[in-house]
């Protein structure tokens, strides 16, 4: 993989990480279009990804850091509201679990999925139906029932954004779409839910990077595999974490100013764009 190849899936992480459009199947899917010779389903590949990962989660804990470190002082008994930050340590203690668990169930099956863009295309295209139904089903459940606040929320709704996040092992399925769309579901604002997924997006991506960062060290750089050099790579991930605050920032803005609209829509008509226009191109390769 060359320098500008690496900075590009960097940028491409940075923005689809965060925005509901699925940065692994954007990973998966743009090579194949583009031409280029990549093996994604080398044991280097989900490493590099890793790195990038790890990019957005420092942008995370930065744009996030007083709620960490309020959530750090609430450990400890220090602080304002203690038992608010304690109880929504807890939420994200229990939304960490499924994917924990799944994860570690479904590893090596899944990994056969990161190298077939089609897949990839397939899924982001049913991202969008994730989208855009949950979008509606949320705004159909409020004629019903008032919205909650993110202190309102219970363990049960935790374990139900849990669950939604593991269809992101899918490529092609958003992490933060999923998310959003399980903390909607849970009778959430759309800020709420968004804040939520990006607080879960920490420890998630977190334990991935202490699972597969090591494996890097034991992997050869090769000419035409996805390995890169050291400092490419960490300069890849520095370009991640600046695209991934500059998207956290601008999605924080965009659902409290557009709360009281379907605000997934657009994500869902450019998923169905996106992925159907990618199984075009991919058929008449």
């Amino acid at each position: 993989m060359t320098f500008l190849q690496a900075i590009f899936f960097a940028v491409i992480q940075g923005v689809s990480e965060l925005f509901p459009v699925s940065s692994l199947g954007h990973a998966v899917i743009l090579p194949a279009v583009l031409g280029w010779h990549l093996d994604q389903a080398a044991p280097q590949f989900l490493p590099f990804l890793v790195v990038l990962h790890v990019g957005t989660a420092t942008a995370l804990l930065i744009y996030f850091w007083r709620e960490w470190w309020s959530l750090l002082q609430a450990l400890i008994g220090q602080g304002e509201e203690v038992a608010e930050r304690r109880h929504l340590i807890a939420l994200l203690v229990i939304g960490t679990l499924p994917a924990v668990v799944l994860g570690f169930v479904f590893e090596h099956p899944l990994r056969r999925l990161f190298g077939s863009p089609a897949a990839a295309a397939f899924f982001l295209i049913i991202n969008g139906f994730v989208l855009y139904g949950g979008e509606h089903l949320r705004r159909r459940a409020l004629r019903v029932r008032e919205r909650s606040e993110l202190s309102e929320a219970t363990w049960r709704d935790a374990l139900i954004v849990g669950l939604w996040q593991t269809l992101a092992f899918l490529p092609g399925i958003s992490r933060s779409g999923a998310t959003i769309v399980g903390g909607l579901l849970a009778g959430l604002h759309h800020e709420d839910a968004a804040r939520f997924s990006f607080l879960l997006a920490t420890p998630v991506i977190a334990g991935a990077a202490v699972l597969e960062i090591p494996k890097l060290r034991h992997l050869p750089i090769a000419a035409g595999t996805v390995a890169v050099s050291g400092s490419t790579l960490w300069m890849a991930g520095v370009a991640a974490g600046i695209t991934a605050y500059a998207s956290t920032a601008f999605l924080m803005r965009y659902f409290h100013r557009y709360e009281e609209n379907p605000a997934l829509d657009p994500f869902a008509y450019y998923c169905w764009a996106a992925g159907a226009l990618a199984l075009l191109l991919l058929k008449l390769a």
